[in-house]
């Protein structure tokens, strides 16, 4: 896959620090199909354990997927389903090792790795993955999604949108609702991506220094 580096705005400092929270977005800003599947081809950039991959991404972008969705969204949440041009719902997918092997081949057949690098990677990583718990895999898919839905985040702002990440949904039915298989699937977040309707809520973050121990 060719992704596309070009965003509307390259200032690192500007997507990073004036990203808000935005829960009102204006309901008349829509997005391309082409521009949001951009977005999450670059979001995908992203590490993610053995290069393991282990995400999968629905969006909802139209009236009716929005009104199957709120379904599993908590009622504190409607407003940013409703007034979002998208909502990107990140999800864990369990079963990523499945196709490792056409990840991996693929790397060895673009020359990026040797044949011995290959062989080492299938006779311990793969292992690993296909003898693991149902906890471990949940846990790594957890991680892999949060990273990759943090990027996407921020790639929204610099394509000069605004966006919320939001994990308000019954994560009993969510996956239901998504019309995807809850014993392969894990939910982990929405993110709600449009134009900015009113001002968003400022924060204070807390002072790192009461977060951080040296070792």
């Amino acid at each position: 896959m060719t992704v596309n580096k070009k965003v509307v705005n390259n200032d690192f400092a500007d997507v990073m620090f004036n990203r808000h929270s935005v829960r009102q977005f204006d309901p008349n800003v829509k997005i391309t199909r082409d521009e949001l599947q951009e977005m999450i081809e670059q979001a995908t950039t992203a590490p993610s354990a053995c290069n393991l991959q282990s995400w999968h991404f629905v969006v909802i972008d139209t009236p009716e997927a929005k009104e199957k969705l709120k379904k599993s969204v908590l009622k504190f949440n409607y407003p940013q389903v409703d007034t979002a041009s998208a909502i990107i719902f990140v999800v864990g997918d369990t079963q990523s090792h499945v196709v490792y092997r056409d990840v991996w081949q693929k790397v060895y057949d673009d020359h990026k790795i040797t044949k011995e690098k290959l062989d080492q990677i299938f006779g311990t990583f793969l292992p690993m993955y296909e003898n693991a718990t149902p906890e471990f895999l949940q846990l790594d898919a957890t991680i892999d999604g949060s990273i990759v839905a943090t990027q996407l985040l921020l790639l929204a702002r610099a394509h000069g949108y605004d966006a919320n990440a939001f994990s308000g949904v019954d994560f009993k039915t969510i996956i239901s609702t998504l019309e995807l298989d809850p014993k392969r699937y894990i939910p982990i977040m929405g993110v709600a991506i449009g134009k900015v309707a009113e001002e968003p809520l400022q924060t204070t973050r807390y002072d790192a220094t009461t977060q951080i121990e040296f070792l």
